[in-house]
């Protein structure tokens, strides 16, 4: 089985930055709602990002009032997430969060969407805890396509398009592991020996994409980005012809949206 390394995932996404902006979903109002209720984010917040990509999660939090330093390796990336931000306060580091050089105990939140599963979970979790603020929040949250309590019909009649491939977030044996693992990702909060109030959420929604939709999506995974030229069309063709025939070009993606918080000690 293809495996994607760390090193190769944080370079996936940037070869069409426009189509995986437009592409993957927004995350749940909920999210930012417990950004807010819980974790203190308001106006004046001062806020780090970890992986931004395009800035998906990062306009909200600018929405929100909050100065925002957006920590992304690929320029690519900064290039389109600098156009999507516009006036409000933004900085971006354009380094890896490991080489990133950040201001210690200078932040009240620290955030990461649909990206920290490219980290090694110790070393970044002691990294984001030196960059908090005593009383500081963490919180990591990601878009699962695929939701183990419910039939998914097109996952499930397209599945066999993937046995080749995984990612640190994806294998054709499971639907998103690492981010559905709760176990888990909670015992790194606390092994981090950092934090307290650790808390999970877990979102149920349903993503709705016509095939072209579902093309485009599909287009923006990184087991999808990583694949030869022509291995890669092929794919995409095999997927938009399932949507548009067997789905009648209505498709039901059954998300789930995990989120782990926890406060720093």
């Amino acid at each position: 089985m293809r495996e994607i390394a760390i090193e190769d995932g944080r370079s996936a996404f940037g070869a069409d930055a426009a189509n995986y902006d437009s592409a993957r979903p927004e995350y749940p109002a909920q999210v930012y709602a417990i950004l807010r209720e819980r974790c203190g984010l308001k106006a004046g917040t001062q806020a780090f990002e970890i992986g931004p990509g395009t800035g998906l999660a990062t306009r909200r939090l600018l929405e929100a009032g909050a100065a925002v330093t957006a920590i992304e390796p690929d320029m690519r990336l900064v290039t389109k997430l600098r156009e999507n931000a516009g006036d409000p306060p933004l900085r971006i580091v354009n380094a890896t969060f490991e080489t990133a050089a950040l201001q210690q105990g200078a932040f009240d939140l620290g955030v990461s969407a649909t990206a920290f599963h490219w980290m090694d979970q110790q070393a970044a979790l002691a990294k984001v805890a030196t960059l908090l603020k005593p009383g500081g929040w963490w919180a990591a949250w990601w878009n699962v396509f695929g939701d183990p309590e419910r039939d998914d019909p097109f996952h499930d009649a397209t599945a066999h398009l993937f046995q080749a491939s995984a990612s640190p977030s994806y294998s054709p044996l499971f639907k998103h592991p690492f981010a559905l693992r709760s176990e888990g990702r909670i015992a790194d909060l606390q092994s981090a020996g950092s934090f307290e109030e650790i808390g999970f959420d877990l979102m149920h929604w349903t993503l709705v994409l016509t095939a072209g939709q579902t093309r485009a999506l599909y287009a923006s995974f990184s087991n999808v980005t990583t694949l030869p030229e022509n291995e890669r069309i092929e794919l995409l063709d095999g997927i938009q012809n399932i949507a548009a025939a067997a789905f009648k070009d209505r498709v039901e993606r059954q998300m789930c949206t995990p989120l782990y918080t926890a406060r720093r000690r």
